[in-house]
């Protein structure tokens, strides 16, 4: 007999959710209602208060953030969830991997610097990773 349909998948014993289910709650803005504008360096300063983790890169034109896993499985997941946000965002990531830490750069290349799509991203990463 098959196993009952759920909107669980396992992977490797681990339990994920279906990311059809969740992907359409993200209330994240896209598009022409997201400012792409570069933002000044007092503005960045005052989002940066709002965002734990995050501070502004050596260049002044990108925020950075190291984010630490208990396991390379729990980074991936972490990494795969901010992806689908990305993608729905139209607005992706500079970050590398090594095991258990996420290490990450947020700029707007177009804007030459920091936008209000930088900012969202990141508070978005910090709702995942809790």
């Amino acid at each position: 007999m098959l196993p009952r349909q759920t909107n669980r998948m396992d992977f490797m014993g681990f339990a994920l959710i279906d990311p059809a289910l969740w992907l359409d709650h993200l209330r994240i803005a896209q598009g022409p209602d997201m400012n792409r504008e570069k933002l000044n360096k007092e503005a960045i300063v005052a989002a940066l208060a709002e965002l734990d983790g995050w501070s502004l890169a050596a260049d002044g034109a990108s925020i950075k953030r190291s984010f630490v896993f208990k396991n390379f499985s729990e980074a991936f997941a972490f990494m795969t969830r901010v992806a689908l946000a990305a993608e729905k965002m139209d607005h992706h990531p500079d970050w590398s991997n090594v095991y258990k830490t996420v290490d990450v750069t947020l700029n707007t290349h177009d804007a030459g610097g920091v936008t209000a799509l930088d900012i969202e991203l990141a508070k978005r990463m910090n709702v995942y990773f809790g």
